[in-house]
């Protein structure tokens, strides 16, 4: 059996104009299940939806590594599989019943198997993340990729086009705030459509305990869910991102 690999790494380009020591990641990259672990269960229509991974936000993620030269992290496994943006002891880590959705290959999933999951994906993300993070140094900046659904659960439509997800750190949200809300088109969320205040949780292990800047991006699934929709996106954050980088560094 091929090894599976349990993350996709993309190297730093010098030849780009970006923001130094910006460090991407995608917690929720994918929708592959790893033959190694047993079969979800699950029809292709759940798979392809946000329950298994952040449609589009694999693509974004890629689109602006490439615009600005710098490093990405991203899963390679649903998050059914293991959630690499929970805490390791979260009750939610593996998930049983998502959205409706019962995930009959996780039902009889116990500790060992927890574990198992834990040492054979999401600690070699973390330890990933960690490492880029490590390369970039005193200028390290951490923005991860993420996407939500129009609608969730009946509940009324989500009108935000972005929404900015962090905790107490405001240094990058607030500007990052700013230049977006200066786009005429767009509305955007401030801790939407949920909120970003979970320990335990991708931005709080290398964001909050390393005192470093940091936000989660969230960009609507039905803008991001074809390639077109990806580029255009990345075309559209990367000089957003650039000038909040910028303006955070330039504050007193």
């Amino acid at each position: 059996m091929t090894e599976f690999p349990p993350i996709e790494r993309i190297a730093a380009a010098g030849t780009c104009d970006g923001p130094t020591g910006l460090v991407l990641v995608c917690d929720h990259a994918s929708n592959a299940v790893p033959p190694e672990v047993t079969p979800l269960g699950l029809p292709d229509e759940d798979m392809n939806r946000h329950i298994a991974f952040d449609v589009g936000a694999a693509g974004v993620t890629r689109g602006l590594a490439q615009r600005l030269g710098a490093p990405a992290v991203l899963s390679t496994w649903s998050r059914l599989v293991i959630d690499p943006n929970r805490g390791a002891d979260d009750p939610t880590l593996v998930m049983k019943l998502s959205d409706g959705a019962i995930i009959a290959g996780n039902r009889d999933v116990g500790p060992a198997e927890v574990a198992r999951r834990l040492e054979r994906y999401y600690w070699p993300y973390h330890h990933a993340v960690d490492a880029a993070l490590n390369d970039a140094g005193s200028d390290a900046v951490l923005v991860s990729v993420h996407s939500f659904t129009p609608q969730f659960r009946g509940r009324p439509i989500r009108p935000w086009h972005v929404g900015l997800l962090w905790d107490h750190d405001d240094r990058l949200v607030a500007p990052l705030l700013d230049e977006l809300r200066a786009e005429s088109d767009l509305f955007i969320g401030d801790n939407e459509p949920y909120s970003g205040q979970l320990a335990g949780d991708c931005m709080w292990m290398h964001g909050t305990q390393r005192g470093i800047p940091h936000v989660l991006i969230e960009v609507r699934n039905d803008l991001i869910a074809d390639e077109d929709g990806e580029e255009a996106w990345a075309d559209r954050l990367a000089p957003i991102l650039t000038r909040a980088i910028a303006r955070m560094r330039a504050a007193p």
